[in-house]
Formats: C-alpha cells, structure tokens, sequence
C-alpha cells in the first residue's frame, strides 16, 4: 500500500467539510478536530468563544497514489466560500475562518498555486482570504462531532448547509466520488 499523507483544512463549520470529504475517492480518513490556536487540548465550547485562535477544520488522511493534494484543494475550493474573513454563511467567528494548514512543502506549494490560479482568474469576484499556514497544535474534536452528518442527516443544520455542500461536490466531481 502507498504512503498516505495528511492535510488539515478549515472549511467553516467542520460538520460540512467532513460531510464531504468522506464522499472523496483517495481520502482513507476524515476526522473533524480543532487547529491553529493557542490553547491545549481545547474544547469545543473553549473554540466556539472565539478566543483560544483554534480553527474548526478536517484532518484528511489521503492516498497521493489516488488523489492529488491538487484535487483536494479543488474541492475545497468549489464546496466553501474562501472570501470571507472569519465566516461561512450565518456562522461567524475566528473558528470558521478558511485555512490550509499544510504538512509538507509540497502541499504548501499547491495551495500558493491554487490560490494564485483562482486569483489571477478572478475566480470568485473578490479577494481570496485563505490562509496557509503549517499545522499547528491540531486537536481532535469530541466524539460527537465526528461523523455527525452522517449520524444526523435530517438535523436542521445538516438539511440546510452540509447537505447542499455534499450536492454540490456530487455534481461537480462526480468522478472522485466514492
């Protein structure tokens, strides 16, 4: 079996990021967590005061053998909006900012890529705000918050805004689904 590798994004809430990322051919492991911040050890509700820097994100454990760090940030790219400054829809705050937390110098040198491509496309009509930054004190979030899509499908949430992002990675990349 090939070496895998891991990647950590932030996606805005990551009940929606890892909703989609487990549809994703390539990617073995998904697991929601917190990254980037401060505090040890943080909590959910310690993340959610904003206070301790952590951002919600996925660590996504992946086969480069079937799927290129590229294709993953393609997708992230398509299912969140990267030109918002701390939010994604109604959820607001530091913890939902977007982020590419690389480690490798080859992931870091995708996503300088990436976003220069989408960037000098003009791909979005505004300024990309993604930051990239080497993961730092990442932390698994509680139990209950993994899979939680796939364990609360008909949650109001889950309905109204992983939901529509799982749709939208369905259609567009069809060919990477699971």
């Amino acid at each position: 079996m090939a070496d895998t590798q891991t990647l950590v994004l932030g996606g805005g809430c990551f009940w929606c990021t890892e909703a989609v990322f487990k549809e994703v051919k390539g990617i073995t492991d998904v697991e929601s967590g917190y990254s980037n911040g401060s505090a040890q050890r943080p909590s959910y509700e310690q993340v959610c005061t904003g206070t301790t820097g952590h951002n919600e994100v996925v660590k996504l454990t992946y086969d480069p053998a079937q799927i290129s760090t590229r294709q993953i940030l393609e997708i992230f790219f398509v299912v969140h909006d990267p030109t918002t400054l701390n939010r994604q829809g109604n959820d607001s705050g530091t913890q939902y900012r977007s982020g590419i937390y690389y480690a490798t110098p080859e992931q870091k040198q995708a996503a300088e890529d990436i976003i220069q491509e989408l960037t000098r496309d003009n791909a979005f009509g505004k300024a990309i705000v993604t930051e990239v930054k080497p993961v730092q004190n990442y932390w698994p979030a509680e139990e209950y918050h993994q899979d939680f899509f796939e364990k609360n499908p008909n949650q109001g949430y889950c309905m109204a805004v992983a939901a529509p992002k799982v749709a939208k990675f369905r259609k567009t990349f069809a060919a990477l689904q699971k």
